[in-house]
C-alpha cells in the first residue's frame, strides 16, 4: 500500500487489521478543563496506547499487513522516537527483523525505548536527508521494507482508526483537534472525518516554530521545513506530501502555538486530570485555549497523541 494514496475503506481495513493488536484507548472528560475552554471537551487518549502513542497503530498496520516473504526480510525507518518505538514493537509481535535509523537529537528516553522494544539502532546526524539517505543504506545492506513514519499509505490509514474510535465513543463533534507534524495522524483523521462526520471541521495544532502546514496549506503547495524551532520533538518533522494532499482536499485549518502555551496546557493536564502526556500531545488542548472564541459552545475532540516524556527533561523544569 505504501505507493498508493490512502483513501476511507483503508481506513476501515486497518480498523479490523490492528484490532487483535491495538488498545481501544478511552476517551477522558474534564469539566474542570470544560469550564477553561468554554467548551466540551473529549480527549482521545493515545498516550494510553501500546508503546505510548497513536504510532503503533499506523506501525502495526504498515507490519501486518506485509505479505509473509516481504515481512521474512524485517522493515525499516527512520524515527525520533515514537513512530520508531512503535514499528520496532510491531515487529516484535509478527517476529520480524526491525531496523530504526535515529537522529541525533532525538530524545533520550524514545531511544532508550526503542532499543528495548528490540529494533537495531542505526544513528545518523539531525536532518531528514541524513535520515532518509541512512535508511535507503539500510535498505540496500539488509533488504527490508521501508516503513515511512508519515508518507506511507498503510501508516496514515491506521492513524485513522483513532478517529474512528474517537467518533464512536464520543458521539457527534462539531470539531477535532490533533497535532500535526509529519501529518500521518492529521491525514488519517481527515479520511475518517469526511467518510463519518462531514460536518465536523478539522483543525491541525502546529507549533509556530515549525510552521511549514500552515505554508504549505496557505500557499496551496508544499513548503519544504526550515530548521524547525519547538518543544515538541515530535512534530519537527515536515509536512509529507500525501497528507498534504489529504489536508488540502478536507480543508484543514492550522491553528499556531507557541512553545509556551503548550507546556501550560500540558501542566494542565498533568495537575487536572492526571494524564501524563508530551508535548506534541498538550499542543491539541494549548490551541483550543488560544482560541477560545472559535470554539465557544462546541463539541470538540482532541487527541492526545503520546505520552512518552522524558522525566529528566521536563519542561517546566528549572
Amino acid at each position: 500500500m505504501s505507493a498508493a494514496v490512502a483513501n476511507f475503506d483503508d481506513v476501515l481495513a486497518a480498523a479490523a487489521r490492528i484490532a487483535p493488536h491495538a488498545c481501544t484507548t478511552p476517551v477522558l472528560r474534564s469539566r474542570a478543563l470544560d469550564g477553561l475552554a468554554g467548551c466540551r471537551l473529549a480527549f482521545k487518549a493515545e498516550h494510553l496506547q501500546r508503546g505510548g502513542a497513536f504510532k503503533f497503530r499506523g506501525a502495526g498496520n504498515a507490519v501486518w499487513a506485509l505479505p509473509a516473504a516481504e515481512a521474512s526480510r524485517g522493515v525499516t525507518t527512520h524515527s525520533s522516537g515514537n513512530h520508531g518505538g512503535a514499528l520496532a514493537l510491531a515487529a516484535a509481535g509478527r517476529g520480524i527483523r526491525c531496523h530504526v535509523v535515529v537522529p541525533a537529537d532525538a530524545v533520550r528516553s524514545k531511544l532508550a525505548a526503542i532499543a528495548a522494544y528490540g529494533a537495531v539502532v542505526h544513528r545518523c546526524a539531525s536532518g531528514i536527508a541524513a535520515r532518509e539517505a541512512a535508511c535507503a543504506q539500510v535498505v540496500e545492506a539488509t533488504g527490508a521494507r521501508m516503513v515511512h513514519p508519515y508518507a506511507d499509505a498503510a501508516v496514515i490509514a491506521g492513524q485513522g482508526t483513532a478517529a474512528l474510535e474517537l467518533l464512536a465513543a464520543a458521539g457527534p463533534l462539531d470539531a477535532v483537534v490533533v497535532p500535526v507534524g509529519g501529518g500521518g495522524l492529521a491525514a488519517g483523521t481527515a479520511l475518517a472525518l469526511a467518510a463519518c462526520a462531514p460536518q465536523c471541521r478539522l483543525y491541525l495544532a502546529e507549533p509556530s516554530g515549525a510552521a511549514d502546514a500552515a505554508a504549505s496549506l496557505a500557499r496551496g503547495e508544499l513548503v519544504p521545513a526550515s530548521a524547525p524551532d519547538t518543544v515538541c520533538d515530535g512534530l519537527r518533522a515536515g509536512l509529507g506530501g500525501p497528507g498534504f494532499g489529504i489536508l488540502r482536499r478536507q480543508g484543514a485549518e492550522v491553528l499556531l502555538v507557541d512553545d509556551a502555551d503548550t507546556v501550560a496546557a500540558m501542566r494542565l493536564l498533568w495537575q487536572r486530570m492526571k494524564q501524563v502526556v508530551e508535548p506534541s500531545a498538550a499542543i491539541a488542548f494549548a490551541a483550543v485555549l488560544g482560541a477560545r472564541e472559535r470554539f465557544a459552545g462546541l463539541r470538540v475532540g482532541l487527541v492526545l497523541s503520546g505520552g512518552n516524556v522524558d522525566l529528566d527533561a521536563l519542561p517546566w523544569a528549572a
